[in-house]
């Protein structure tokens, strides 16, 4: 499989010494900017779908009429938080 290349990106000296500080040992720039770019690729897809699950909800509750009141649905949470904390507390 034939490999590509990223363009020159031309950044301020500062932000590049603030990048290789940050580099663990033996990690190169190159596979920095690499992870960086796969890593922020992972999280827009993520939120692309996230944004769809969401809108898709909205157009089912839209059509179905049926709808959960955000205080439900903050007392739910609150009740499974208040229960994850007392789990945590009663196993250690």
């Amino acid at each position: 499989m034939k490999t590509a290349t990223f363009p020159a990106v031309r950044v301020e000296p500062e932000l590049r010494e603030a990048a290789e500080r940050v580099l663990s040992d033996g990690e190169s720039l190159s596979a920095f900017v690499e992870q960086s770019i796969r890593a922020n690729i992972e999280r827009r897809l993520l939120r692309s779908d996230f944004i769809a699950r969401g809108l898709a909800s909205r157009d089912s509750a839209r059509q179905s009429g049926q709808y959960v009141s955000a205080d439900d649905v903050l007392s739910t949470l609150e009740a499974r938080l208040t229960e994850a904390k007392t789990r945590r507390t009663t196993a250690r």
